[in-house]
């Protein structure tokens, strides 16, 4: 394997993003990437933005708007794309959302260790707030032993390497239409398939949780209303409506 593909969703939130963005082409690492940032209907405005940085930073910039009607989110018609593509070009797919900021370093991590982990389906880097502390949603890891943990718990997609393998192996186009997020129902599935999933406890990257869903920040700040909004249906209300 000698190629890597590196994809960011993103709606909106560009502050954060940007800084994502330029994290990534910061990336210090000898293998080629091809980066391609999915814009998910950001308002028109913050389109523009997402085009002036893709020139800037020579990122490939997808817009959702150009290829679908299907409302936000489309993490599906992503990771379908995004699959396709690194399956085209022999290649792993490294997933970094647009909250989370990786250092010089992390992609290089996470492509080594795709390489030299026994049976790797996917690898991720542990999530720290700015204090360097585990954060959401790898709260559980806090307790784990410095260095690659294989791990049967589901790992998130904050910054996650998908390998060829295991894509070569399971089709995304059999992944379920009605769900918003995929991380769970992925990361269980590798490990169905008998591949190991790993998380990187040497390899922390920034992670500031749902900067680009505010609303869902509630599940912290009052867990009470968090869940009676998601009973009630109107937390899907909401992420139609705003930022996801």
């Amino acid at each position: 394997m000698n190629s890597l593909h590196i994809i960011t969703p993103v709606k909106n939130s560009l502050d954060t993003a940007l800084q994502t963005f330029e994290a990534v082409v910061a990336s210090r690492i000898d293998t080629v990437f091809d980066y391609t940032v999915y814009n998910d209907f950001s308002t028109e405005e913050n389109t523009l933005r997402l085009k002036d940085a893709s020139e800037r930073m020579r990122f490939r910039l997808v817009n959702l708007s150009d290829i679908t009607v299907h409302p936000s989110p489309n993490y599906l018609l992503i990771l379908q794309q995004a699959q396709a593509n690194a399956l085209s070009n022999n290649a792993h797919l490294l997933i970094i959302e647009s909250d989370v900021t990786v250092s010089e370093d992390t992609v290089r991590q996470l492509y080594a260790h795709a390489q030299s982990l026994d049976n790797a389906g996917m690898v991720a880097a542990v999530t720290v707030d700015a204090s360097g502390a585990v954060n959401f949603p790898y709260l559980y890891a806090g307790k784990y032993r410095d260095g690659a943990v294989n791990t049967r718990k589901r790992l998130s997609f904050c910054c996650t390497l998908l390998t060829n393998a295991f894509l070569s192996a399971f089709d995304f186009r059999t992944l379920p239409a009605g769900q918003s997020w995929y991380d769970v129902t992925i990361s269980h599935q590798a490990l169905r398939m008998g591949f190991r999933n790993y998380l990187l406890m040497q390899c922390p990257v920034l992670h500031r949780p749902h900067s680009s869903r505010p609303w869902k920040l509630l599940k912290y700040s009052n867990p009470v209303k968090y869940y009676w909004l998601k009973l009630t249906g109107q937390l899907q209300k909401r992420a139609e409506r705003n930022d996801v």
